[in-house]
């Protein structure tokens, strides 16, 4: 089963990637890549705050729920989405999950409150990185829990995919050496039930890996029928299938350097908060915490709360649980 390091790691490389790209959330490829550049590449963050977002805040949110559950458990977990959402806790958002924790509050069931599509936000995914260590040894237990989480805020089958890929991915690399042929066939083969065009794309994805980094940007933002509101986005959109594909793209590029990985989804420019705290789960459960830069991991928060100890802490109860049943 996968070891107290990496879930310590999934968390705390989530928390890092988000808190370092919720700087430049929403800025071009060009700025994105000065900041790695001149900021984290020479470390030169004094100014940093390492508050998170709203990708680490739910992610965090579906351990604690697994913690006080002792398994996973989508109505707990639609209502604490309901409670950081009207407790005004949340560190921005996207409107297919506001709108669905207004329903939420509203009192619509958690398996119906989900905005319908055409809406097809990255939210699905960029928390869902622990199903993938909750469910390691249990596949199908991981793909029904995936979906159950995507939809308490999204119900277009592309959102359901997009997490079936993140969390599945990280089932499948926590074990040691990757090779991206077998990860990217075993997740397209779980995502066609839902989406046929991210299955394929992730098929194309390790042809990618040494193509120029431009080259790839530009072909993975042409996949999907992206939503008008977004097709104005400079990098990678909010777009569920481009964000999914750049972020298992920066991992798989750099699976053996936590750095190397987040950077690379930043330099994508875009919905960078969420790219880089996808991926820096992936390489976070991959390589496990001494792979994250511990001066990083050490300053991250939600607003002075839910710093490293606490997140630490979180990790390994959910460890627990996990190493308690899987032993049973």
């Amino acid at each position: 089963m996968p070891t107290l390091q990496q879930f310590t790691g999934c968390l705390l490389g989530q928390c890092v990637g988000d808190a370092l790209g919720y700087v430049i959330e929403s800025k071009p490829p060009e700025e994105c890549r000065a900041y790695v550049d001149n900021k984290i590449r020479t470390n030169q963050l004094a100014d940093w705050s390492g508050q998170y977002s709203d990708d680490s805040q739910l992610a965090r949110e579906l351990m604690i729920s697994y913690a006080d559950c002792g398994a996973f458990n989508p109505v707990d977990y639609a209502d604490r989405i309901r409670a950081i959402f009207s407790e005004g806790r949340i560190v921005g958002s996207g409107r297919g999950a506001l709108e669905a924790a207004a329903r939420l509050e509203a009192g619509v069931p958690w398996d119906q409150a989900g905005t319908p599509a055409p809406s097809a936000g990255n939210g699905t995914a960029m928390r869902v990185a622990p199903i993938g260590l909750f469910f390691a040894h249990d596949h199908t237990a991981l793909i029904r829990a995936a979906e159950q989480q995507a939809r308490i805020t999204h119900l277009d089958p592309r959102c359901t995919a997009g997490a079936i890929a993140i969390a599945g991915t990280v089932t499948l690399t926590y074990e040691g050496d990757i090779v991206p042929e077998v990860v990217a066939e075993q997740v397209s083969d779980w995502c066609r039930p839902f989406d046929p065009v991210l299955a394929d794309a992730l098929l194309r994805l390790p042809g990618w890996l040494d193509n120029p980094l431009d080259v790839v940007l530009e072909e993975v933002k042409s996949i999907g029928d992206c939503p008008a509101e977004w097709t104005g986005w400079p990098g990678i959109p909010v777009f569920i299938t481009p964000s999914v594909l750049w972020s298992l793209y920066a991992f798989l590029k750099s699976p053996s350097s936590y750095v190397d990985a987040i950077t690379t989804a930043m330099a994508g420019g875009g919905d960078v908060d969420t790219t880089a705290a996808m991926t820096g789960a992936l390489s976070g459960a991959h390589l496990s915490l001494d792979a994250v830069p511990a001066d990083w991991t050490r300053l991250v928060n939600d607003r002075g709360t839910w710093t490293y100890d606490d997140l630490i802490t979180l990790a390994h109860k959910c460890y627990e649980i996990s190493y308690v049943r899987d032993k049973s």
